[in-house]
């Protein structure tokens, strides 16, 4: 049976775009971020395709026991850490490393049964004003992780950038100096940057880079695409024509009538909407690829499909005719500049009636 809406997600790009991550840091490990369902993208399909990255980084205790569950033996890193018993004891008997960023997760190791051993990540809050220890908090609290005995030695040290992205910014710089200047010559490992980080400051790098977008093709740099940056779209999201028909001159075309035809019109009804995760927002006009030929949006998109002005193409379009909404040969940068939004949002928004597959 032919999907209405499928994801496809390209494993080759998942690995060509690890590698040029590994190009442009090649002093560092790679944490992969693949939390959030990889971003959209099939949180297992993702790790079983960067099996070559140095460890995988997820927000939550299920994401974490899903890799386990399905046979991924690779380091784990909790980015939030845990917060009950049954969690930390999760974390203990399938290896996960923990960040440690408030008091409680400290009360909660100096509980754990004897023997356990984890590996922790003490995170200081350098700007971003989320997550992490403050600079006058940071001391006691690594003084504390470090004199745990289910802590292994040494502990090792992370913060989060807040304005990476902004190239001409100083707060990363200011950042960058805070964590130096509060860590000092503290041994263990370091992990700084985020995708636009690993861009824009080499000097961030550290012994751990933690790239999310990057690895799926797609910049976090606002105003440039991930092909300029030498990265590949690894999913493409496409639906199909299920509908054809012509509306005369000055018809309107879908709800609220925002779109009307200034000529004869052929239109094409693609089977996917906002309750698919194509956004609601996007204008007339938007690009769309049908049969692999640019068309434009026409009107306002439905729950489940919207109408494409397919007068102007070459080649006419007929029942069945993939429409591609974004991916390969349509950025999803530029959808989402069109929707307000963000890329991250896009791929994460995927819903769960997409059909996904990897290839």
């Amino acid at each position: 049976m032919i999907p209405f809406v499928s994801a496809t997600i390209d494993s080759g790009a998942l690995r060509h775009n690890l590698a040029a991550v590994r190009a442009r840091a090649p002093g560092a490990r790679v944490m992969a971020v693949i939390k959030a369902n990889a971003y959209g993208h099939g949180l297992v399909t993702v790790a079983r395709a960067l099996d070559a990255a140095d460890s995988f980084a997820v927000a939550r205790v299920d994401e974490g026991l899903g890799l386990r569950a399905a046979g991924i033996t690779k380091p784990v890193v909790l980015l939030e850490g845990v917060f009950e018993p049954d969690q930390l004891e999760a974390a203990a008997v399938h290896g996960f490393e923990l960040v440690v960023h408030v008091d409680a997760q400290l009360e909660l190791l100096r509980a754990a049964p004897a023997g356990s051993q984890f590996v922790t990540w003490l995170k200081l809050d350098t700007g971003m004003n989320r997550l992490g220890f403050t600079a006058a908090a940071f001391a006691a609290a690594h003084s504390a992780l470090s004199a745990l005995p289910c802590v292994r030695q040494p502990v090792r040290l992370m913060t989060h950038f807040a304005n990476a992205d902004t190239q001409d910014e100083p707060t990363t710089a200011l950042q960058l100096e805070r964590f130096r200047r509060c860590v000092g010559s503290l041994p263990g490992e370091r992990s700084l940057a985020n995708s636009a980080a690993l861009l824009t400051n080499p000097s961030s790098h550290g012994d751990w880079v933690r790239p999310g977008l990057l690895l799926y093709g797609v910049s976090p740099l606002p105003g440039s695409l991930g092909s300029e940056l030498g990265l590949q779209p690894v999913m493409t999201l496409q639906s199909r024509i299920i509908a054809l028909r012509d509306v005369a001159a000055g018809e309107r075309v879908g709800y609220g009538g925002r779109w009307t035809a200034q000529r004869p019109t052929r239109l094409a009804i693609a089977a996917v909407g906002y309750g698919d995760g194509y956004p609601r927002s996007l204008p007339s006009g938007t690009p769309v690829l049908v049969g692999g030929q640019v068309a434009p949006l026409a009107g306002r998109v439905s729950m489940d499909m919207f109408a494409i002005d397919v007068t102007d193409l070459g080649v006419a379009p007929q029942l069945g005719t993939p429409v591609v909404l974004w991916g390969a040969g349509l950025p999803v940068e530029r959808i989402a500049a069109l929707a307000g939004t963000i890329p991250y949002e896009l791929l994460c928004g995927i819903s769960q009636r997409v059909a996904v597959a990897s290839r």
